[in-house]
């Protein structure tokens, strides 16, 4: 039952973020929870909603209750199938938490994007996020890219005029070597800034071969979204933009440098922060990311 996990993950969560005041560390969390003094993230907990893949369509109600029951006031995502953009966001009201960003598929969003306006509008949307570019599994060339950001620069600028900000998440395959850089450097350089921002997802780019440290310190305010994701200690990335979900860990226990990517995103103007666990742990890796982020220390 639901109900009935979503009252352990309660009772998880509670029990792991009062650890590190009792001076207990010994479930797998990095040292940074031993750590004391002022807090480095200090903004509002955001899920991305693909986390509950599993749970959404069994359990609607129980699903949101038990993001509620988890801390989360922001999410990213949108209503699950069969239930209306108006219908999701009152749930969602009822529980104090807000959709700053909802995902759009690459085809609609080109070929209608007044019906992805109206639809993140319906949500309480500020951003609206494209992740995954057309292309041959594991062939991501220059004419893909040529074709986004074309295809980019046009809706941004619908939707910019709507009020609404697009970006696109990065997914891995971006990284192919281009010239002096990468492909991503590409789409970055030749989109306008006025209509097209970025969504950082931290396990995407490190299984890409970059170094969000890097992308941030090199295109700073150009991002303005962050998935809170890691990367197995080990596991070497490639171009493919897919994983096996056992590389999906708890933040900090994997590749990336959770504190100095935190500290950075700040400073660069990264406003909404969405945890994102594609595992297939999620009832026991998001209470354990929740506690990492909040015992995090300057």
């Amino acid at each position: 039952m639901l109900y009935k996990t979503t009252r352990r993950l309660f009772a998880t969560a509670a029990l792991l973020l009062g650890l590190n005041g009792l001076g207990l560390n010994g479930l797998g969390l990095t040292s940074a929870l031993a750590q004391s003094g002022k807090a480095l993230y200090t903004f509002p907990l955001g899920l991305q909603t693909y986390t509950y893949r599993n749970q959404f369509p069994k359990d609607v109600v129980g699903t949101l209750d038990l993001i509620k029951s988890l801390g989360f006031k922001e999410i990213e995502g949108g209503p699950p199938k069969g239930m209306s953009a108006e219908e999701f966001k009152k749930l969602l009201d009822e529980r104090g938490i807000k959709v700053t960003s909802t995902g759009a598929n690459y085809d609609l969003i080109v070929k209608e994007p007044e019906e992805v306006v109206k639809r993140a509008k319906a949500l309480g949307a500020s951003f609206v996020m494209v992740a995954w570019i057309p292309h041959e599994k594991g062939n991501f060339t220059l004419v893909n890219a040529q074709k986004a950001v074309q295809d980019f620069n046009r809706v941004g600028k619908i939707l910019a005029d709507n009020g609404l900000t697009f970006c696109y998440h990065n997914h891995g395959y971006e990284f192919q070597p281009y010239q002096d850089g990468t492909l991503f450097d590409y789409i970055v350089k030749n989109t306008d800034p006025k209509y097209v921002s970025f969504e950082m997802d931290l396990l995407w780019a490190t299984h890409g071969g970059a170094d969000p440290v890097q992308l941030l310190t090199k295109y700073g305010s150009r991002w303005k979204l962050m998935h809170l994701k890691d990367l197995k200690k080990g596991i070497k990335g490639d171009l493919t933009g897919g994983t096996p979900p056992e590389n999906d860990v708890v933040l900090g226990e994997g590749q990336v440098d959770m504190p100095k990517v935190l500290k950075l995103a700040k400073k660069v103007g990264i406003r909404h922060y969405y945890i994102e666990d594609e595992s297939n742990q999620e009832d026991k890796q998001v209470p354990l990311s929740i506690a990492y982020l909040k015992n995090l220390s300057e």
